[in-house]
């Protein structure tokens, strides 16, 4: 039978650390060895061990190479250069860059403005004839209308009709999750496209770009060859060939191209307490390419903007100036994209933390790290007094809804990571870790308030916890 890997990461020295306790990680052992994060020795554990009948997920062949020296945070711990404090973070953690990272084909960047422009001046075209028509003539019209209404009634049905068989005839199942979704592009097109975005971001990042031997790099490097190790049975995991890329970059972000192309920002690196949420986010990273969300996404915009041509024609062709014209068309947009588009991007995300949570359960992961992540960047913004936004003015869940959603799913992965014979986390739950040392920061911070003042200063929180 396939095994199931677990990296053993050492405590040795190197120029990279992810700072923090080893007490906890070096609890996660099991059958006498010290398997995912064990702060002692350097090699792969390399534990054969049978899979349960019972999993749908098949366990993958044993990853030898060996992990670059760094040293594990404890969640008991955040680390000092946390990026709540020293760096910028962005509201969102986006699972690819804004606008730029789902590559759409060429004709429909060139056809869609020209879409648009014809809707509007047909309809405004439509509005001159019928004020230029006489009393009489519009009275005619009228009674044609009236007269000919199931006619009409007939023709607009018919064409409802026929982009009704148009979604249904271009529906495809969601790879590992079966959900039925709308896909227009191919694949194969959809991917040669992305092969242009990525030129476009080496060419961005040219001199960005961290070099292989970076100690960084390679933790980047084998957690995405675990990842894709013990996810082997997954055709779409393993079909691809997954391409490291770390920028020297503050913000937090990361994303993966359809074509396979990874790219983690160094402030990520920064910005994670362990090597279990880094394995998290680079499985939902790798889970938007795998479940197609990009050409899926872009195949649902298309869609809906074909059908706000006939709305917009309207608008144009009733509203009785010009001025009135842009308002509707400005309410009508809007309405789509907080309707439709931003709902959608939602789901998306929810379905790739999902399914990125399965990927880093078969590769024995601590996936109870997940939600601690973004509780992390949830405390962050509240130190940083940044305004939160509402989650329906978004494309990505709140934090703190995020972080709900992962405790949801946290049991099922935990079922996961047993079949594939895991060692038991037999340390405290991060979570629980995370929610103590929040309530000592608290007090810690009251008692530094002296009597006469009014207002605490957060810029700089002591973060040395005790350990518990």
């Amino acid at each position: 039978l396939d095994t199931c890997q677990r990296l053993n990461l050492s405590r040795n020295t190197g120029k990279w650390k992810l700072t923090g306790s080893p007490n906890y990680y070096g609890k996660s052992t099991g059958k006498g060895q010290r398997c995912l994060l064990d702060v002692v020795n350097t090699d792969v554990c390399k534990t054969a061990h049978h899979g349960s009948a019972r999993s749908s997920f098949l366990p993958s062949q044993t990853l030898v190479e060996k992990i670059p020296s760094l040293q594990i945070g404890s969640l008991g711990r955040l680390p000092n250069r946390y990026s709540a404090w020293n760096i910028p973070i962005t509201r969102f953690f986006h699972v690819s860059p804004s606008f730029r990272a789902a590559p759409v084909p060429l004709f429909w960047i060139i056809i869609k403005p020209a879409q648009k422009l014809f809707a509007i001046i047909l309809g405004r075209s439509i509005r001159k004839w019928w004020k230029s028509l006489p009393p009489n003539k519009r009275e005619l019209f009228k009674e044609s209308a009236r007269k000919n209404k199931w006619k009409i009634l007939l023709s607009v049905s018919s064409l409802g009709v026929l982009f009704i068989v148009f979604y249904f005839t271009h529906l495809e199942e969601t790879p590992i999750t079966g959900r039925a979704r709308l896909l227009v592009f191919g694949k194969e097109h959809f991917r040669e496209l992305s092969q242009m975005e990525y030129e476009m971001w080496m060419a961005e990042f040219e001199n960005k770009m961290l070099p292989e031997t970076d100690a960084r790099y390679q933790v980047v490097e084998r957690v995405v060859g675990h990842l894709s190790e013990s996810n082997k049975d997954v055709p779409q995991v393993s079909e691809q060939k997954w391409v490291v890329h770390v920028v020297e970059e503050p913000g937090i972000n990361a994303f993966v191209l359809p074509n396979g192309q990874v790219f983690v920002f160094t402030g990520l690196l920064d910005a994670v307490s362990d090597i279990h949420q880094l394995s998290f986010i680079l499985g939902h990273e790798i889970a938007h390419a795998v479940l197609e969300h990009a050409a899926e996404k872009a195949s649902l915009v298309h869609f809906l903007d074909f059908l706000s041509l006939i709305v917009l024609t309207m608008i144009w062709a009733v509203c009785p100036r010009d001025s009135l014209a842009i308002v509707g068309q400005w309410i009508q947009s809007k309405l789509q994209e907080f309707i439709f588009d931003r709902p959608y991007s939602r789901t998306l995300e929810a379905e790739a933390d999902k399914v990125g949570l399965q990927f880093a359960a078969k590769a024995c992961v601590d996936v109870r790290a997940s939600s601690v992540f973004w509780q992390q960047m949830e405390l962050a913004e509240t130190i940083q007094g940044q305004p939160k936004m509402p989650e329906w003015l978004s494309t990505h869940p709140s934090h703190e809804n995020r972080a709900e959603h992962l405790d949801r799913l946290i049991p099922a992965a935990l079922k996961i990571r047993e079949s594939c014979n895991c060692p038991s986390l037999s340390g405290p739950d991060p979570r629980l870790i995370f929610k103590l040392n929040m309530q000592h920061l608290l007090e810690s911070s009251k008692d530094q308030q002296s009597p006469n003042s009014t207002k605490q200063d957060l810029t700089k929180p002591k973060l040395d916890f005790p350990h518990t």
